[in-house]
């Protein structure tokens, strides 16, 4: 999830998150998210429509590319799902859209556009380039474009290795299963300056750490250098055993993620569980920073309602500040170096901030919300946001907060839609101070 720091030292990434059918929010949890500031949007994009009326792109998470040379000029580049890719200018309008790759065969997936992130500065592309690299659920590959603000074709150029193989799947018919890439986040090394990309699986608790590769023809691929299983069930102080409720066959699975590039600390959100810290090249013990708050409560699948409910009271063993699911996951970073491990906390529309200064503390420092204002609506069950903290020109110049709005304003149709929201950052530094 997701958003990047830019070359400039106050940049920083930050968000997403994503919705698990079924779940239901507590009323403690909401009353604690109506309790915390609230920031407010200054633009939207056009409404984004997946439904039975012909429309097949749902807004999910996007990525802020921030122009050095002209800043005014910078870019959201964020995904659709089914629908792709969105390229947004500042002003929230459309100026480039990709399709996702069509299926393999007629009764194959289709191209499944889940998460976006930036590497920046790579030769990976044939001469020195920012690359958005997108995570195809459909097809359980990376796809990886080039970014050129001046291309009058369009400012994205896809760059993928054509022999690009599936990341967890050995056959089309595992691929058509699902269980595929989900989250993702880059990384490069600053050792090595080898740029890496960390893939979560869909419904399995999954992380695969890739390299990506320069390949003939300025095209790039990538490897697997290790995978990482994280618990998929959890022993309670009272020593019993619980794992969050889900459909039959189907793990806790990961989808918000993000690398602190100052120390290679990997924080990863495992949706019904919590955050776990660990680090970026998947070696060492993972640990569990912070829990939801429905840690540890035992609940069942009804697969008529296609809902979880609880079969017993809860028995207090979760968090406080994060309602399932914990979703997105980025870096807030000041302009003095310090900043929040920032986390989507997707089942009480609001944000949390973990401080970062230390990586074996990451305590609890405050919440915001993105509300909705006269113009604008607010964000409720977020999918994925992005922040920068750079100055982007005149609309922007203490930086940008996009965030995706799982409920959009109906359409006058009475179409539900989803889409992005613009906020200036300094809303949100104001909120987060205060």
């Amino acid at each position: 999830m997701t958003v990047r720091r830019s070359a400039l030292p106050a940049a920083a990434a930050l968000l997403l998150c994503t919705t698990l059918a079924g779940s239901a929010i507590p009323a403690q949890a909401a009353a604690a998210g109506d309790s915390l500031p609230a920031v407010t949007a200054r633009a939207e994009t056009a409404p984004l429509h997946d439904d039975d009326q012909g429309g097949n792109a749902d807004a999910d998470d996007p990525a802020i590319w921030r122009n050095a040379a002209a800043p005014d000029r910078s870019l959201v580049i964020a995904t659709a799902k089914e629908g792709g890719l969105r390229v947004y200018d500042l002003d929230a309008r459309q100026v480039q859209s990709l399709p996702a790759p069509a299926p393999a065969a007629p009764d194959d997936a289709p191209g499944r556009f889940n998460n976006v992130d930036l590497v920046h500065g790579t030769a990976l592309a044939g001469a020195r380039s920012d690359l958005a690299v997108v995570s195809d659920r459909g097809h359980d590959r990376l796809r990886v474009y080039r970014i050129d603000r001046d291309n009058p074709a369009g400012p994205l150029t896809d760059v993928t290795d054509p022999q690009a193989a599936p990341i967890f799947s050995t056959s089309q018919e595992e691929i058509n299963e699902q269980d595929t890439a989900y989250g993702l986040a880059t990384w490069t090394d600053p050792a090595t300056r080898r740029s890496y990309a960390l893939v979560s699986r869909n419904n399995r608790t999954t992380v695969a750490l890739l390299e990506l590769v320069a390949r003939t023809g300025g095209t790039v691929g990538y490897r697997t250098v290790r995978t990482l299983d994280l618990p998929a069930a959890f022993r309670l102080p009272d020593g019993t055993s619980w794992a969050p409720c889900g459909e039959p066959g189907e793990l806790p699975q990961v989808e918000g993620m993000v690398v602190d590039p100052a120390n290679g600390t990997l924080y990863a959100g495992q949706e019904d569980v919590g955050i776990w810290r660990l680090r970026a090249d998947l070696t060492g013990t993972p640990v569990l920073v912070d829990k939801v708050r429905e840690y540890g409560v035992p609940a069942a699948y009804d697969e008529e309602s296609d809902e979880c409910a609880p079969t017993a009271p809860d028995p207090g063993h979760g968090g406080e500040h994060l309602a399932a699911d914990v979703e997105g996951l980025t870096l807030l970073t000041e302009a003095d170096g310090d900043g929040y491990v920032l986390a989507s906390s997707q089942g009480d529309d609001t944000f949390a901030l973990y401080d970062r200064e230390t990586a074996d503390d990451n305590e609890y420092e405050a919440g915001f919300r993105v509300a909705a204002s006269a113009l604008v609506d607010g964000s409720e069950e977020c999918d994925g946001a992005a922040v920068l903290n750079a100055p982007l020109g005149r609309r922007y110049p203490q930086g940008l907060l996009v965030v995706q709005d799982g409920e959009d304003t109906p359409s006058a149709d009475g179409r539900d839609a989803t889409g992005f929201k613009f906020v200036d950052l300094a809303q949100v530094m104001d909120a987060v101070e205060d």
